[in-house]
């Protein structure tokens, strides 16, 4: 099976509002679990939005926490 390849967009020009999990862990250097660990325990840096029963992680939080301006 094919390696996925994901085309992501450097943080400082991300124009989205929210992300999904693999590219919010991507940007945190942190595995996917790990991040819904977080949302899941609501113990980590930052908190996601659950739309339709998925999580969707700000923008302006990970710029935040990652000292993105």
């Amino acid at each position: 099976m094919a390696a996925r390849s994901i085309q992501l967009t450097p943080l400082a020009l991300e124009t989205r509002t929210v992300l999904p999990t693999p590219e919010a862990a991507f940007h945190l250097n942190r595995a996917q679990q790990t991040l819904r660990l977080w949302a899941c325990r609501e113990d980590g840096p930052i908190r996601p939005l659950r739309i339709n029963g998925r999580l969707a992680w700000r923008v302006s939080d990970l710029k935040r926490v990652l000292g993105v301006a």
